[in-house]
């Protein structure tokens, strides 16, 4: 695994985690391995959006920078699973608390939502 080296240049831990998770997917990609491995198909299958490729870029980048891990099994047909590494099950606390204030939004948006669309 190449680590990117880069990232300890930026000198800022927010701007090193948005580099991290930047992209559209990666965080539902994780939130989606936080129940355990997953392989290739079943994220596609959770992820109905996305298009393959994309799946596989964003796979790919999150291996790189060591959130999730990539096990290949030596049999017939290929197996390739995908699973959390120690740093990425630390990053679902941040997920928990994100997952919490997003509830509160979409309850913020309904309620603020429905008081503009009130007849006079």
């Amino acid at each position: 695994m190449e680590l990117r080296k880069e990232l300890l240049n930026a000198k800022c831990p927010i701007a090193v985690t948005q580099c991290v998770v930047a992209g559209k997917w990666k965080l539902v990609i994780i939130w989606q391995l936080r129940e355990g491995p997953k392989r290739f198909n079943e994220l596609k299958r959770l992820l109905p959006d996305i298009r393959q490729g994309y799946l596989t870029q964003q796979l790919r980048e999150l291996e790189r920078d060591g959130l999730i891990h990539r096990e290949v099994y030596n049999v017939v047909p290929p197996k390739v699973e995908y699973s959390l590494t120690e740093i990425g099950i630390k990053f679902l606390k941040i997920m928990d608390k994100m997952y919490e204030w997003g509830s509160e939004y979409i309850k913020f948006l309904e309620k603020e939502i429905n008081l503009n669309n009130k007849p006079v």
